[in-house]
C-alpha cells in the first residue's frame, strides 16, 4: 500500500470515529434511558414548617429522584404529585442526557403548555437530570455551564434576626459584619392595612437599616405587592435618597405592563420576578430594562435549563439576578448558575435556609456571609431517603398526544 492510499484509509478511519450521529453518546456519556422516577415528602419547608403542598406549593421542598437502566441517579428538587406525574410519564425511556430536548417535551407535550405550577414539577426533574449528568462525567455542573466565572455568590440576608434589646440599625450593623452584602426587611404594617401608616413605618425602618449597613447598597426592602401603586410610589421616593441595594415587588405582580408606568417616575433599582415561571413570564420586564434585577429562581422557573437562559437574556440587557430563596437542593443549583455566568448575581439567605437538614448530609457550602462553588460531582449534595416519604412512583411511559418533530430531529409543537 503506498503512502497516500494509507494516509487517506487513517483519514477516512478517523473521520468516521470524529463523527457520531448527535447524541449524548457522542459526549463520551452512556448509552442509557430513565427507567424509574421516585417522589418524596419532605419533612419541612424552606421555613422550617410542616411541608405540606398548600400553602406553600410554590417553594416546595419536595424531593425527586431520576434512576437509570446503567444505575445512576440523579437528585431534584419541587413541584406537587399530579404534574410530577405528568412530566415523569414524559420521561421514562428517554435519553437522560438530552437535557434541552427533556424540557421541550415536558413542556410542551400536553394539549395545554405547562403553567407555572407545572413548570414547578418540570424544573424539579430538570435538576435531577442535571445533577446526574454532572455524577456521570464526575464533574460539578457549574463545570457542564461554561466553567468558573466568580470564585463565590454574595448573599443578602432575609429575616436577619434583631438582638435582644436592639434595633433594625443593629441587626444591619451584625449582618453585614457577618460578611452578608446587604439585609433586606419587608414593608411594615397590621393585617388590618393602615396605608399611610404604613408608609411612614417602613421609611422610620430604612434609614436604621441604611445607618447600621455602613455603606450605600447594604440594604433593601420588599414591598411585597402589598401597597397600591401611588403609596408604593412614595414610599420609594422617600428611601430613594438612602440609595438600597434594590426595592422588591413594588405593587402586585400579575400586571408587568404597569412598570412601563412606575419605571420613569422612580429612580430606585428594581427587583421583580419571584413569582414568574419560564422566560417568557419576566422578557418584557427584561427586553424593556423596566427592572434592574430578576427575582426568578429555581426550580420555579423550570430548572437550570432555562434560568441559564433567563440569565443570558438578562446579561444582554445589563440586567442583574437575584433569585428567590428556594429549597436547599433548589439553592444547590443556583449556586453552579451563578457560578457559571457573570451576570450582576446576589443570592437570598434566610435563617431557616441555613437549618440542618436531616435528609441531606450534604448541600451547599455557606460561610461568611456567601455561597461557595465546590468541586463535587453534579450539584454536590447527598440525599438520605430513609427521612423522606415516598410519595410517587413512576415506571411507565405516557405521551397523551402525538409529539411531532422537524426533519432534523429538534422538537416541535404536538
Amino acid at each position: 500500500m503506498d503512502r497516500r492510499t494509507l494516509m487517506t484509509g487513517m483519514l477516512g478511519t478517523a473521520a468516521t470515529a470524529l463523527w457520531t450521529p448527535p447524541s449524548a453518546f457522542a459526549l463520551g456519556l452512556p448509552k442509557d434511558k430513565i427507567k424509574r422516577i421516585r417522589y418524596y415528602k419532605t419533612p419541612t419547608d424552606a421555613a422550617g414548617r410542616p411541608n405540606i403542598h398548600q400553602p406553600t406549593f410554590n417553594q416546595s421542598t419536595n424531593v425527586v429522584t431520576i434512576e437509570t437502566e446503567g444505575g445512576l441517579i440523579g437528585v431534584g428538587e419541587g413541584g406537587e404529585p399530579s404534574t410530577m406525574e405528568q412530566c415523569a410519564g414524559l420521561l421514562i425511556g428517554q435519553d437522560p442526557f438530552r437535557a434541552e430536548h427533556l424540557w421541550q417535551r415536558m413542556y410542551r407535550g400536553y394539549f395545554y403548555p405547562a403553567g407555572r405550577e407545572k413548570t414547578h414539577s418540570l424544573g424539579g426533574l430538570d435538576l435531577a437530570l442535571w445533577d446526574m449528568k454532572g455524577k456521570a462525567l464526575g464533574v460539578p455542573v457549574w463545570q457542564l455551564l461554561g466553567g468558573k466565572s466568580r470564585d463565590h455568590i454574595e448573599c443578602y440576608a432575609t429575616s436577619y434576626p434583631t438582638p435582644k434589646g436592639g434595633t433594625l440599625e443593629d441587626a444591619a450593623r451584625n449582618c453585614i459584619a457577618e460578611g452578608y452584602r446587604a439585609i433586606r426587611i419587608g414593608t411594615l404594617g397590621e393585617r388590618e392595612f393602615d396605608r399611610f401608616q404604613a408608609v411612614q413605618d417602613s421609611f422610620e425602618a430604612c434609614k436604621l437599616l441604611r445607618k447600621g449597613a455602613g455603606k450605600d447598597g447594604g440594604w433593601a426592602i420588599d414591598f411585597h405587592g402589598v401597597l397600591d401603586q401611588e403609596d408604593a410610589i412614595n414610599l420609594a421616593r422617600l428611601i430613594e435618597p438612602l440609595r438600597p441595594y434594590f426595592v422588591e415587588d413594588l405593587v402586585r405582580g400579575e400586571n408587568i405592563e404597569i412598570y412601563k408606568t412606575i419605571r420613569p417616575r422612580l429612580g430606585v433599582p428594581m427587583a421583580v420576578g419571584e413569582i414568574y415561571g419560564a422566560k417568557w413570564d419576566t422578557n418584557m420586564l427584561i427586553e424593556n430594562q423596566l427592572i434592574d434585577y430578576a427575582r426568578c429562581t429555581v426550580p420555579n422557573v423550570g430548572g437550570i435549563t432555562e434560568y441559564m437562559k433567563i440569565c443570558a437574556i438578562a446579561e444582554t440587557h445589563y440586567v442583574g439576578m437575584i433569585p428567590h430563596f428556594t429549597g436547599p437542593i433548589g439553592e444547590t443549583a443556583l449556586v453552579h448558575c451563578l457560578t457559571a455566568t457573570s451576570v450582576k448575581a446576589l443570592m437570598e439567605m434566610t435563617s431557616a435556609g441555613r437549618q440542618p437538614w436531616p435528609y441531606l448530609p450534604q448541600c451547599y457550602d455557606f460561610k461568611n456571609g456567601k455561597l461557595w462553588p465546590n468541586e463535587r460531582p453534579g450539584l454536590g449534595v447527598q440525599l438520605d431517603t430513609s427521612k423522606l416519604q415516598m410519595i410517587g412512583d413512576w415506571t411507565e411511559a405516557y405521551s397523551p398526544i402525538p409529539i411531532n418533530h422537524r426533519p432534523d430531529g429538534s422538537f416541535t409543537n404536538w
